[in-house]
């Protein structure tokens, strides 16, 4: 596949690409991390913060105001995630929309934690201060090794649906998977793995990390599925930092207790009574703690709003497709770099690594040198490697200065 084929002609409209600052003057790889909030989007904020201090900060004319902000992002939000209202919550992050709820399960001592050997740091620590504290016992369910890629996905979903059952104890009640891996690229089958779960005789709870899945994929059917599906704005859906969001089973509403309490955990916020046995919404709110930025909900609304005018979830993921398969091939190409994936990439993540026969370069090098031809990847530590992340917002041109410059920095290898 030649990067000399444009892979969509250019639009008549003004594209997403345009409309985000950052995008101008460099070479962005880097969506898995941050996306690039567009002016419609910070506008959408700035409007909202004078909205609220017009009508209040803190009067009975804002209430309405700040109600109606709520209700519709919760409500855009549970419709993303295929789920009804009542079993979305609002969080600041993944980490919070994972941890808040995982907290409150009903975990006892000796029970068995499985988690996914790709998982992100910050949800690994989590459940592991759990099991701490809680005297669990916690496994690894081995999924780093699948690198098939798109066209093997079929075998994928086999293979993490034996390893499941194999790890899979009487006392297992909680499993941890991300829905996309956030350092190879392979896409877990969540759905599937929920119905197993489900037809196990312990039941365990599924909680999975979305954290590259919202903007970049369709998430409705693995989100309805699982127990606890965190994810956040700032990534691919290219809104603002400090505001996501987290699909809850009504398993986990019934029988989960809220763990960082607030205001906005009661029933009535007005007061709390040791007379009063059910203090807490019933619903998804019962992990709401307090005070929010209202502001960044009409931001992050805005940007998925502009998402859609890109095409839908199954439109945009073909794009994403074309370019992640494109560069995959073109870095194939260069000496000394080995993409970690068999084939094409589920989604938009390619990591690849680099032949350390053919350089010395570490991947924390390169970012540097690329970084300051003004093109922007990352380095990832397990397992070691670079990882270069394509969108709606990418282009040909991308891709080829990140191929050319790669050439460049690596150098000729005998």
């Amino acid at each position: 596949m030649s990067l000399n084929r444009p892979i969509h002609p250019p639009s008549p409209e003004r594209m997403l690409r345009d409309l985000c600052p950052a995008l101008s003057g460099k070479t962005y790889f880097n969506y898995g991390g941050q996306g690039p909030l567009p002016d419609p989007s910070l506008d959408a904020i700035t409007a909202s913060w004078k909205r609220i201090q017009q009508l209040g900060p803190f009067t009975t004319d804002v209430w309405p105001y700040v109600s109606a902000e709520v209700n519709s992002t919760r409500a855009q939000l549970a419709m993303l995630c295929g789920v009804p209202p009542h079993r979305l919550a609002l969080s600041e992050n993944v980490t919070s929309g994972c941890v808040l709820p995982l907290w409150g399960l009903p975990i006892s001592e000796g029970d068995h934690i499985l988690i996914g050997d790709c998982e992100h740091p910050g949800v690994v620590a989590a459940c592991l201060e759990l099991a701490r504290r809680m005297g669990l016992s916690v496994n690894e369910l081995p999924v780093k090794h699948l690198r098939g890629g798109r066209n093997d996905q079929d075998q994928t979903d086999t293979a993490v649906l034996e390893a499941l059952e194999q790890q899979l104890t009487s006392k297992t009640r909680l499993v941890v998977l991300s829905h996309l891996l956030w350092n190879t690229g392979q896409r877990m089958p969540i759905a599937a793995v929920a119905a197993q779960l489900q037809q196990h005789p312990a039941k365990p709870f599924l909680l999975v990390d979305a954290a590259q899945s919202v903007g970049q994929i369709p998430v409705d059917e693995a989100a309805a599925a699982a127990d606890i599906y965190a994810f956040t704005g700032h990534k691919w859906a290219c809104g603002p930092e400090g505001l996501g969001g987290v699909a809850l089973s009504e398993r986990v509403l019934q029988e989960s207790n809220p763990t960082l309490i607030g205001w906005r955990s009661l029933r009535d916020e007005t007061r709390a009574s040791l007379d009063d046995p059910h203090p807490f919404h019933a619903d998804s709110r019962r992990f709401e703690v307090a005070t929010s930025c209202v502001p960044l909900m009409a931001g992050l609304r805005c940007s998925l709003d502009l998402l859609e005018q890109e095409g839908g979830p199954g439109q945009r993921l073909e794009r994403i497709r074309l370019l992640s398969e494109r560069l995959w091939q073109e870095l194939a190409a260069v000496p000394g770099v080995m993409p970690l994936l068999d084939g094409p990439p589920a989604a938009g993540l390619v990591s690849f690594a680099l032949d350390q026969t053919a350089t010395a370069l570490q991947p924390a090098r390169v970012v540097k040198r690329l970084g300051d031809q003004g093109i922007w990847i990352r380095d990832l530590a397990d397992p070691s490697c670079l990882r270069a992340c394509t969108h709606v917002c990418s282009n040909d041109d991308d891709l080829q200065e990140l191929v050319n410059a790669m050439r460049q920095v690596i150098g000729p290898v005998e």
